[in-house]
């Protein structure tokens, strides 16, 4: 059998829909997905096995990377984030730039709100920092199942002039359009040799890791509205009982005493909501039944905490 095996960057703005492609490209979920912008935090390689138009198997590591934005000079986690977007890409062998393309075109339109205008000024800084690099490039128009098709030539001629992309793809990661094009074109990218892991592995992140990450989703979808987007939540225990079962502790850092009861819930009933949701994931990744017991604790400036960046991979002075 003739085997490829690389490293693809999936960069792009807050929101883009990087993790939503990226899971539809392994075939099964390996990045959490929320509302809020910036829920990746750190880089995480998911394993795609993909064909060739010829047949060829390729193994394609994806490095699903944090959204690039313009960081506060106060915020240290924020420009921990954002540089490891940027190593993701420097260290691939093709970097796929996903943009949403109807806050684009919204934005192009005079129609968009506050929110597209970050997400096109957030775009053309990703834009500015491929022109800087000389790896080859790829670009996903995401969400074209919101975009009418008379305006989608439009928007692939104004990407086009800029002479950044080897390629372009329309896809519409929630519902797969376009992902078989772009997997076959991403198999063919990658140099051959054998393959870089396991072919039955689907992602590379420690199993401790990958269980605050599910119980970070469950709590961001939870509490979409009322909670802030600066909580995290670590795995303090991970014990194999005597019947195969995992026993996972958990605490969910929030940095205000006023956030802790909108965790708990009136009578913890939040808390047993998104603890039950995150057992439910956590069972079917590990296949094995899993005793989960999350805890919630107020820490204001884990942000500055150097601990809590060394299990991520994120760099602490950046």
């Amino acid at each position: 059998m003739n085997t490829r095996a690389g490293f693809a960057a999936i960069v792009g703005a807050p929101n883009a829909g990087k993790s939503t492609l990226t899971n539809a490209l392994v075939g099964e979920k390996v990045s959490i997905v929320t509302h809020k912008v910036q829920t990746t935090r750190f880089q995480i390689r998911a394993i795609a096995m993909l064909e060739t138009k010829e047949g060829d198997t390729a193994q394609v590591v994806l490095v699903d990377t944090p959204g690039i934005f313009v960081p506060k000079d106060s915020d240290r986690l924020a420009k921990s984030m954002v540089h490891a977007a940027w190593t993701g890409a420097d260290d691939a062998n093709l970097t796929v730039h996903v943009v949403d393309a109807p806050a684009w075109l919204r934005r192009a339109v005079g129609e968009g709100d506050a929110q597209d205008r970050l997400c096109v000024e957030d775009t053309q800084r990703v834009q500015k920092g491929l022109a800087k690099r000389k790896s080859k490039a790829f670009l996903v128009l995401n969400k074209i199942d919101e975009i009418p098709h008379d305006q989608l030539l439009t928007l692939i001629a104004e990407f086009s002039e800029l002479n950044l992309y080897a390629e372009i793809f329309l896809v519409s990661a929630k519902n797969g359009d376009g992902v078989k094009d772009l997997s076959q074109a991403l198999a063919e990218e990658m140099p051959k040799g054998p393959f870089l892991y396991p072919e039955d592995q689907a992602a590379d992140i420690p199993s401790r890791l990958m269980a605050a990450e599910i119980t970070r989703e469950k709590l961001f979808l939870r509490l979409h509205d009322e909670l802030p987007y600066m909580s995290m939540v670590e795995t303090e225990g991970w014990k194999q009982k005597k019947d195969g079962s995992i026993k996972i502790d958990q605490v969910i850092y929030v940095r205000r005493d006023s956030q802790k009861p909108i965790v708990l819930g009136k009578g913890g009933q939040t808390i047993k909501d998104i603890g039950a949701a995150a057992r439910k994931d956590m069972s079917d990744w590990l296949g094995t039944k899993v005793h989960l017991f999350l805890f919630v604790k107020v820490r204001a400036n884990w942000k500055d905490d150097q601990a809590r960046y060394a299990g991520t991979g994120l760099e602490f002075d950046v």
